[in-house]
């Protein structure tokens, strides 16, 4: 056998292996299509939608509560790319979506997909990734369940939620408006003197210019001063939106005892803070937070009014917990919480005060809850109870 002709074998041979492998892989491929399909087929009277994608995402097989959730029969659905038709809003980018799906085999999250009559749906979404024999990925079943009312209704009580939040903090700055009136007179009675005071260093015979200079510095430090206060106030009362940001959570501390301090002094208690220097920033709403702060520091000087053997302290500490949260505790010395009340203190519209709505530790956990944490209380060794939570450091 001539070279021409050996090559020539060759080359044939390798032509002949090489569609041997790509008829192969064909026939591979419509067997786990078909495979896919015989399985969808036995979910084909469930109210899941179902359907088969291939890796380019043309739709294979669609069923028929995919047909009756999105209006687009399997005829006029099939051989369409899945996410334009659907025009698909993901949590995440999609090839970090994919990359998760290729790694694990499977993937779950909420969707947000456009129906044909151009409404939009919010769906559960589960992936499973199907291999042929050797491993290699051919196909993709999409397992979608319609929770669009389910969203709505949560987005219903998060509402309901925040206007009960918001109810709550108007009471609670309303019982602390002597204070807060105080507070501001303070300032406000401070600016009047050094104006005063200005102006005769500036009238006198022999005006004294850098005495003037100071007492007008001290007019614009009141000055500021009464403007903080006033805009912790409008921040706590300000009806918003919850946002959760990178928060320092002992900033946040800071300025609640500023607004509690006179409140508390006039009642007899001292407030003290042990604050981690360290401390890393947490994920939260700092109006809310400012708010569950706020109900646990009134709470404790509330529980301490009747106490006369003992100083009247209350402690608000912070320190990181476990690896990736942060714990706020706020322990008063007062009489305690006897062990039925302790079991029904979250319950809502239950109180151990003659006055109370019983429902501060209630939104203040469901606040705490919704950041991820975890609100409750123990008794101290000594007397008095600690009321501490948790927030999610942030990422």
């Amino acid at each position: 056998m001539t070279e021409d002709n050996e090559e020539s074998l060759l080359r044939t041979v390798a032509l002949q292996n090489a569609e041997s492998i790509r008829m192969a892989r064909q026939r591979a491929e419509r067997q786990t299509e078909a495979t896919l399909r015989e399985q969808a087929s036995l979910l084909n009277l469930t109210h899941d939608s179902i359907f088969v994608r291939d890796m380019n995402g043309a739709i294979r097989y669609w069923n028929r509560a995919a047909e009756e959730l999105y209006g687009w029969t399997a005829e006029q659905a099939l051989g369409r790319a899945v996410h334009d038709l659907l025009k698909t809003d993901f949590p995440a980018a999609l090839e970090q979506i994919e990359g998760e799906l290729m790694r694990a085999g499977r993937w779950e999250g909420e969707l947000l997909h456009t129906k044909k009559d151009g409404s939009r749906v919010v769906v559960a979404s589960r992936w499973s990734l199907q291999r042929d024999e050797r491993g290699a990925p051919v196909a993709v079943l999409e397992t979608n369940n319609d929770i669009s009312e389910r969203k709505r209704a949560e987005e219903k009580l998060r509402k309901a939620q925040a206007e009960l939040a918001h109810v709550t903090r108007l009471t609670t700055m309303g019982e602390l408006a002597t204070s807060i009136a105080h507070e501001v007179n303070q300032p406000l009675a401070a600016i009047v003197n050094n104006g005063g005071a200005c102006l005769r260093w500036l009238t006198g015979d022999s005006p004294n210019l850098e005495e003037a200079r100071e007492t007008a510095r001290r007019v614009i430090r009141d000055g500021n001063r009464a403007s903080e206060v006033i805009s912790r106030i409008r921040a706590l009362v300000r009806k918003t939106d919850p946002e959760k940001t990178r928060l320092d959570i002992d900033a946040t501390i800071r300025e609640i005892i500023l607004l509690a301090q006179n409140e508390a002094g006039q009642k007899g208690v001292v407030l003290r803070t042990e604050l981690a220097a360290d401390l890393p920033p947490v994920l939260g709403d700092r109006v809310q937070l400012q708010q569950v702060i706020l109900n646990l520091v009134m709470n404790g000087v509330e529980a301490m009014s009747s106490v006369s053997d003992r100083p009247r302290e209350l402690l608000i500490s912070s320190r990181r917990h476990e690896s990736d949260r942060v714990l706020v505790a706020v322990q008063d010395s007062g009489i305690g919480i006897d062990p039925e009340s302790l079991k029904k203190i979250f319950d809502p519209f239950y109180t151990t005060k003659s006055q109370g709505m019983g429902m501060g530790l209630t939104i203040s956990r469901s606040i705490v809850e919704n950041h991820g944490g975890r609100l409750w209380v123990v008794p101290n060794d000594g007397p008095g109870a600690t009321f501490q939570f948790t927030l999610l450091q942030y990422r």
